[in-house]
């Protein structure tokens, strides 16, 4: 398991992975891998740390979402990044491939979510709707074809879900998100990436910036978008 991670960067506080798509952060069903066991079997290999391996979950990304994830190696880690994310100091950059002709170039889109607890999904309510939570995200189109585009999404909430109810609340699921309405499949997960995540360093405090760039059948060519 351990050796088909992708670690971007790592030291003895941090381990920032590009996390492929159908595998869940954490919590994963008896039996299947998730992204914080695998992880912590790569430490245990790597540094011949025998017994329990101990890693931080501070975020999380859908199962179904590619792209940059970091945990902690430290609780002293986890408890100062956690905080950044509660903070909103994070910055969090995504793509994602949805229909064209739906929203403008650019804009924000502002919605208030609950939890459809009975159907386990997020749901858009109306402002001042009980437990209502407000999420909010800028995006910007960066490339089209004649039927989807491209867009650049940046957080300014960290909603469960987020980006893919606000994109469906918008009339533009992300393509092959079924759960939210999208009939376009996609070969594999959902078109949402995590693309860059920029983190003060637990320790040195320092800003670092980390970045990943969508799985080959994202096909970015055809948007006019060259990889790095």
């Amino acid at each position: 398991m351990a050796k088909d991670l992708q670690i971007i960067y790592e030291d003895n506080h941090l381990l920032v992975i590009n996390k492929p798509a159908v595998l869940a952060t954490m919590g994963a069903a008896p039996g299947k891998p998730s992204l914080l066991e695998i992880g912590k079997d790569y430490i245990r290999k790597k540094y011949n740390k025998p017994g329990n391996v101990y890693l931080g979950v501070v975020s999380r990304l859908d199962s179904f979402v590619t792209g940059v994830i970091v945990v902690a190696r430290t609780s002293k880690a986890a408890a100062r990044l956690s905080e950044q994310f509660r903070n909103k100091s994070v910055e969090k950059t995504y793509l994602a491939i949805v229909p064209d002709g739906k929203l403008e170039s650019s804009g924000q889109l502002e919605n208030w979510m609950i939890k459809d607890e009975p159907n386990h999904r997020m749901m858009t309510v109306k402002d001042g709707f009980k437990n209502g939570k407000l999420a909010r995200l800028a995006y910007e189109k960066i490339g089209s074809d004649q039927q989807y585009c491209l867009l650049k999404i940046k957080l300014e909430t960290g909603r469960k879900h987020q980006i893919r109810v606000q994109l469906a609340a918008a009339k533009c699921p992300i393509i092959g998100d079924k759960k939210y309405g999208s009939r376009q499949p996609f070969k594999i997960g959902i078109a949402l990436h995590s693309q860059s995540l920029t983190i003060e360093h637990p320790t040195k405090r320092q800003p670092m910036a980390f970045s990943a760039e969508p799985p080959p059948w994202w096909h970015l060519d055809k948007f006019g978008y060259k990889q790095e």
